[in-house]
């Protein structure tokens, strides 16, 4: 239980840290620099795209002589030119206000201190009155158990830091993407691009609801000591648990997916 506590700690430090400070920010000055390196090749591509839309748009030559059809482009021009040179403040923002959505949902419990798990004293007091012989079966239901949940805990860790790392991709190749908006047939890459990373944000409040239903679930057991062996009790309790944290780390891992579904992105 120790290990899966310190875990949650750490997801909860992960969901309310920013991308520029992670692991001191030396992360995001590499993805800042790489940034830098891929504005090259978006405004390439800038030129590229706004020459596509515009022969793709235009019928003949007279429609180059209509206003409207050269301001249209003028602003898709500009947009991707905006989106190109100050992308990253773009991210940043979007990143902020998810962020918010994510510390409004867990302060309304006071934050993740309620997913914690402890052995219930009954459990421990039964424990305690076990003699040597009949001890060792429960080492081996606590060897179990304790290695079932290490695995879920480093699981849902994992998929915590995938989160942020997929956040430092879009941000590296931000220019490429946000190029596309120079032409119209092709801005349709560009809106991809932001509705897949505002997804990305958004999976940090689906885990944190996922939390709240699961400190809910663990906060609704009750310990009931009946009959039958010490052994047969702390199993029961143990399998109880795991259930519960088989659900929280299945709602983690697909929290991209309920975002898609809940979204439409």
């Amino acid at each position: 239980f120790s290990v899966w506590n310190s875990k949650m700690t750490e997801m909860w430090s992960l969901l309310t840290e920013s991308p520029q400070t992670f692991k001191g920010g030396t992360i995001w000055q590499t993805i800042v620099t790489i940034n830098g390196g891929m504005q090259a090749i978006g405004y390439g591509l800038l030129v590229l795209f706004f020459a596509i839309g515009i022969f793709r748009s235009a019928s003949g030559f007279r429609d180059f002589q209509r206003p409207e059809h050269l301001l249209r482009h003028f602003i898709y021009f500009v947009l991707a030119k905006l989106g190109i040179t100050y992308g990253m403040d773009l991210l940043v923002n979007i990143f902020d206000v998810c962020s918010g959505i994510v510390a409004t949902a867990a302060g309304s419990i006071g934050g993740l201190t309620g997913t914690s798990v402890a052995l219930p004293q009954e459990i421990a007091d039964a424990i305690g009155d076990v003699g040597f012989l009949a001890s060792i079966p429960l080492w081996l239901v606590t060897l179990l158990g304790s290695l079932f949940i290490t695995v879920l805990a480093f699981i849902m860790i994992l998929t915590v830091y995938g989160r942020f790392f997929k956040i430092y991709m879009y941000a590296a190749l931000s220019p490429v993407a946000l190029a596309s908006f120079a032409g119209e047939g092709t801005s349709q890459m560009g809106r991809a691009f932001l509705k897949s990373y505002i997804g990305v944000c958004l999976e940090g409040a689906v885990i944190v609801l996922a939390c709240i239903v699961f400190s809910a679930f663990a906060a609704s057991d009750t310990v009931a000591l009946g009959g039958g062996s010490v052994v047969t009790q702390v199993w029961g309790y143990l399998g109880e648990v795991i259930f519960n944290m088989l659900v929280l780390v299945g709602l983690v891992k697909g929290a991209d997916r309920v975002v898609r579904e809940m979204f439409g992105m």
